[in-house]
């Protein structure tokens, strides 16, 4: 899908730092409308500085509250007249052993990264289904196509919703609205920082590898190759370019990975294939 050649309208989640806050600040610039979702306005406003706000619709949201979403779907429908974009980034991290990761701490984060996305989309898919166009992005991570150990948590909310997304993107084809993923690396913002990164409220004895990853992960704020001021641009360019892919990695550290995690997986497959026959009912 490519954009109207009159100004666009965006809705966009997860907007007061980061990632969120760079792409609200250059859609702004293009003269586009932005609906903001933060959990502080007041935040948000501040760190925008001397961005010119007229199209800036600012809303404080708990994206885990379906009518407190749906209400705020309707604010931006009453305030721009519709949506062209969403852009579903809100999200932290979180750096734990499976087996150090309590009950509460995995609901929370499937709460925010998979419930809210998902309250998100059934506020705004009535409106693009029948408007026959718009564009859905879903912020992932590579960690949605590969596994580090300490990461399971966050590696399994962003597995879910790169399975929501594809089959979003299948069932949606027909109505002419197109679903990305985009899947960054390591990034210039506050990810690993402890306002954005969880950690086990408990630990459990021994794990030496993923105390030397958490101590590493919390050392690296300022050195991650990834500019967010890029990777926002990119997104806009997702949005406005037609035959962007479903999947869209950012980074050259992101590209990397993910192909090494397609050869191993590939290499895996072959290792199964003779296994893999045996299990077919086999004619009389």
């Amino acid at each position: 899908m490519s954009l109207p050649q009159s100004t666009a309208t965006w809705f966009v989640t997860g907007t007061s730092r980061g990632l969120g806050l760079e792409l609200v600040t250059q859609l702004l610039a293009r003269g586009d409308n932005v609906a903001a979702t933060t959990r502080s306005i007041d935040r948000l406003v501040e760190s925008l500085g001397a961005v010119d706000t007229s199209r800036l619709l600012p809303l404080a949201l708990d994206l885990t509250d379906e009518a407190a979403v749906a209400h705020a779907v309707g604010a931006a429908r009453a305030r721009f007249g519709g949506l062209d974009v969403v852009v579903n980034n809100a999200g932290y991290g979180f750096l734990g052993a499976i087996e150090e990761t309590s009950d509460t701490e995995a609901r929370e984060m499937f709460d925010v990264q998979i419930f809210g996305v998902w309250n998100v989309l059934r506020a705004i898919l009535p409106d693009l289904r029948a408007a026959r166009t718009g564009n859905i992005i879903n912020v992932s991570s590579i960690l949605g196509l590969t596994t580090f150990p300490g990461w399971g948590l966050y590696c399994a909310a962003k597995y879910a919703l790169e399975g929501l997304s594809g089959s979003l993107a299948q069932e949606l084809a027909e109505f002419g609205v197109t679903v990305n993923l985009v899947e960054p690396g390591y990034m210039q913002t506050d990810f690993l920082r402890p306002q954005s990164l969880g950690l086990p409220s408990n630990t459990a004895d021994g794990y030496a590898t993923i105390r030397a990853m958490t101590t590493a992960h919390q050392a690296m704020p300022g050195t991650q190759l990834g500019d967010p001021r890029r990777a926002a641009a990119a997104i806009i360019s997702v949005a406005t370019t037609d035959g962007s892919p479903l999947h869209q990695l950012l980074g050259s550290d992101s590209l990397a990975i993910a192909g090494g995690a397609l050869e191993s997986l590939a290499t895996e497959f072959e290792q199964g294939r003779a296994l893999a026959v045996t299990t077919d009912i086999r004619p009389a």
